[in-house]
């Protein structure tokens, strides 16, 4: 097990800021990315903080990234959106269209953008929360660069992890949030483990035989570098545990959110573009306003009453209470606003190496931990 260092969230957010500052961003840019990315770790999501640097470093080394880049609306109309991110990193697009899918539901009920030419955005549950927390229901889903997911049946990679998320204002509870790949696991979760040194539960990544990958160092190499195999679908790699309605839900979110903007559809994309060409990611957000249906106070009694039922389920294990979807996130941000947040060593070494590489100062020391 490889050994890490807990940091404060606010070592972490200057860290990232230096960064992206070093490579061109501007302030407000910087400071909004950087903002998506750290409150990503400290809801414990580490596969999509500050370790996705190393992703954004590759990119911008070989000219993809277009930092200085302002997200801009190509159409719209009372309810609907369609922006262009610029070729930027996606987290300023991806705000850009939550926050106006929620102007237009507050003022006409249901909002909806679309957005291309863009790149990764980070959690997709930190955009659809935004919408809960001005008392909407949200949905984002997104395409991504990586072709990492082989379809129910296939040995050969053709779709990505293409997450959808849904948050629901829960009254006196925290947001109800699911955020999920439509793959087993998120292909940077694989980083994660392989950065950690850990082995992976089979059947979360198969070879080009069809045969369960545990090693994550091996299984990180095959899904970032190989050709055959990859990570399975929710379910699995066949239909006898569900595998192939997560295919479906990925397939689902490719057309929502690429096929709909107009973003690529990576396999073909690869027939022809350039290493150096924009991702060209396309991103999906609706806001929906439940007082178009009903009184939002009856509403909000409703979701609290499901809430508390599924509470008050009888555990399996008494120490292991039935938790809601968002609930271990909300517990792990207060967890780590006061431990901090956990960086392996390797991971350190990485942004040691990208920070030097761009001219910015390394940050995490140890004496700047939390």
């Amino acid at each position: 097990m490889i050994a890490s260092e807990n940091f404060s969230a606010d070592v972490i957010r200057a860290q990232i800021e230096a960064i992206l500052r070093a490579w061109g961003m501007s302030e407000e840019k910087l400071r909004l990315t950087a903002e998506v990315m750290v409150e990503t770790d400290l809801r414990g999501i580490d596969s999509h903080g500050i370790s996705m640097l190393t992703q954004y470093a590759q990119m911008q080394k070989a000219g993809q990234l277009q930092l200085q880049a302002e997200p801009r609306i190509v159409r719209q109309s009372a309810s609907t959106a369609l922006l262009d991110g610029g070729a930027g990193l996606g987290h300023p697009a991806a705000l850009m269209g939550m926050n106006l899918a929620i102007e237009k539901a507050l003022a006409h009920d249901v909002g909806i953008v679309s957005v291309f030419n863009s790149h990764h955005f980070g959690a997709a549950g930190y955009y659809a929360t935004m919408a809960a927390e001005r008392g909407l229901i949200g949905v984002v889903s997104s395409t991504t660069r990586v072709i990492s997911v082989v379809p129910t049946n296939g040995v050969e990679r053709v779709l990505g992890t293409n997450p959808i998320a849904v948050a629901v204002p829960a009254g006196r509870h925290p947001s109800l949030c699911v955020d999920m790949s439509t793959s087993v696991v998120a292909a940077n979760k694989v980083k994660v483990y392989a950065l950690q040194g850990k082995d992976l539960p089979a059947g979360w990544v198969i070879d080009g035989d069809g045969q369960p990958v545990t090693d994550s160092g091996r299984a990180f190499r095959q899904i970032f570098e190989g050709q055959e195999g990859g990570l399975t679908p929710v379910g699995g790699d066949g239909s006898d545990m569900g595998g192939h309605k997560g295919y479906g839900l990925g397939l689902i979110a490719q057309i929502l959110s690429g096929s709909l903007s107009g973003a690529s559809f990576s396999p073909v994309r690869n027939r022809t573009q350039k290493p150096s060409d924009p991702d060209n990611i396309g991103h999906f957000f609706m806001a929906l306003n439940p007082a178009a249906f009903r009184p939002f106070d009856a509403f909000q009694s409703d979701v609290e009453v499901v809430i508390d039922t599924l509470h008050a389920t009888k555990p399996v294990h008494e120490d292991e209470p039935v938790l809601v979807p968002g609930e271990p996130e909300w517990a792990a941000r207060e967890e780590r606003l006061v431990t901090g947040i956990p960086i392996p060593e390797t991971l350190k070494l990485k942004v040691r190496e990208i920070a030097e590489a761009a001219g910015a100062p390394y940050l995490l020391q140890p004496a700047m931990a939390a």
